[in-house]
C-alpha cells in the first residue's frame, strides 16, 4: 500500500486587513479582510489559483512522460458563488497551451490533468468543474 501524502499549512490573523499562512520555506498573504484588499488573494481566489497550480504541476509531470513539446501554458479560471449557504456552484477554465502539437495529443494531454489532479478531483467531486484545452494563438 502508497504511503498516505500529508501536506501541512499555517496561517495567522496579522491585523483587521490580513492574515498571512505559510507552508514549507513560503508565505502568502491573505485578504481576509471584509471589505477585501487588492493586494492580496481573498479565499475565493485562493481556490481557483489551487486549481491552476493543480493543472499547471499535472501538466509538468505529464510532459516528460507523454513526450509533450511545449513551451508555455495559462490556465484562465471563473468560479460563481452563490450567497446563501454561500459555497461556489461552477468552476470554468481554460487551458491555454503554446504548442505545436496535434489535437488528439492535446486532448490526451487534457484527459491526464482531468484524471490525475488531486485539486481537480477534489472540486469536481464538490462542484461543478468544466474546461477546454486550447492551443496559443
Amino acid at each position: 500500500m502508497t504511503p498516505m501524502l500529508e501536506y501541512h499549512v499555517s496561517a495567522r490573523r496579522i491585523d483587521a486587513h490580513g492574515s498571512l499562512a505559510a507552508a514549507k520555506n513560503a508565505e502568502i498573504i491573505l485578504d481576509t479582510d471584509v471589505a477585501g484588499r487588492p493586494d492580496a488573494f481573498n479565499p475565493a481566489e485562493l481556490f481557483l489559483a489551487a486549481i491552476a497550480a493543480c493543472m499547471i504541476k499535472g501538466i509538468e509531470r505529464f510532459i516528460p512522460m507523454l513526450k509533450f513539446d511545449l513551451r508555455g501554458v495559462e490556465v484562465k479560471l471563473h468560479g460563481v458563488r452563490q450567497d446563501s449557504p454561500p459555497k461556489m456552484i461552477s468552476v470554468d477554465y481554460e487551458l491555454i497551451v503554446d504548442t505545436d502539437e496535434d489535437d488528439r495529443r492535446l486532448d490526451l494531454l487534457h484527459l491526464n490533468v482531468r484524471k490525475f489532479g488531486t485539486i481537480s478531483n477534489t472540486v469536481a467531486a464538490a462542484t461543478k468543474l468544466e474546461g477546454v484545452i486550447k492551443r496559443k494563438a
